[in-house]
């Protein structure tokens, strides 16, 4: 299966490179992204072996979900060599890249198939709405548009791993309760690690004499946090997270509202 978009399609030579430049958290919270995303092959190798003898999941995660995600990254790198010309990002990549592999390994899976697909439910739905606030911070036409091609990848993603999940489940037989707990497991995991680590490596190039604990690092992760925050699509967020519940409307309507702003304070912790 073919993307929908590739590089090509995103119209670069039409920034506006002087008005972007200046934007300090707009750099951080693009590079940082970049960085996760074309990391993506370290969990498509990991999420593969635990899959492994599932032909029609493997496949996906090889073929599909793994090339649009590095789709993602090159496309947030291409607008970061645009902006930031002068920003090694292949340095700042590598170094990231040592710390970051080790937070990917299988320890970190539901102990069953069936819940690390609800728990990748999670990630897609952080990851969604992450890009359609990315999109409202950019104020910036092309970098607005290509955070909404990969939020629209994100929530395709996540219907994958619902469905794969919904499955699982027919065999597993998982109870709601034990649902849940993959969902906020995964919830409350994800993962602040994962922006901190990439933040600070692009934090670190630019300034090799900084530290991981001074304030100055510390504001700008706290301003890039707040950036996202207060664009942060509680609602779409939280309808998709409850959706391997299968709870029925009246309760799912009942709760939306407060799991809306625990998942908003705990994924942008």
């Amino acid at each position: 299966m073919q993307p929908d978009w590739s590089l090509s399609d995103i119209p670069y030579d039409r920034i506006d490179v002087d008005a972007v430049r200046p934007r300090e958290v707009l750099f951080y919270l693009v590079t940082s992204a970049s960085f996760v995303e074309i990391a993506s092959d370290l969990y498509t190798r990991n999420l593969a072996e635990f899959y492994a003898g599932d032909a029609e999941v493997c496949d996906w995660l090889t073929s599909v979900w793994e090339r649009e995600e590095v789709q993602h990254g090159h496309a947030l790198r291409a607008y970061i060599n645009t902006v930031w010309p002068d920003f090694d990002w292949q340095r700042a990549f590598d170094a990231f890249i040592v710390e970051y592999t080790p937070l990917c390994d299988l320890g970190h899976f539901e102990p069953t198939r069936g819940l690390e697909m609800a728990a990748r439910c999670v990630i897609e739905m952080g990851t969604a709405g992450l890009y359609r606030s990315l999109a409202t911070v950019a104020k910036e036409p092309v970098l607005a548009g290509l955070c909404e091609r990969i939020k629209t990848d994100e929530v395709g993603h996540f219907k994958y791993f619902l469905r794969f999940f919904q499955e699982y489940n027919r065999s597993e037989k998982q109870n709601r309760w034990k649902v849940l707990k993959a969902l906020t497991h995964r919830l409350f995991e994800t993962r602040g690690d994962d922006a901190e680590c990439a933040l600070w490596h692009a934090f670190h190039e630019r300034d090799p004499n900084g530290r991981r604990d001074s304030a100055e690092f510390r504001q700008i992760f706290s301003s890039a946090t707040r950036a996202i925050r207060r664009e942060f699509p509680s609602m779409m967020a939280i309808k998709m997270l409850t959706r391997p519940l299968a709870l029925p409307p009246v309760v799912a309507k009942s709760i939306e509202w407060p799991l809306a702003m625990l998942a908003q304070r705990v994924i942008l912790r």
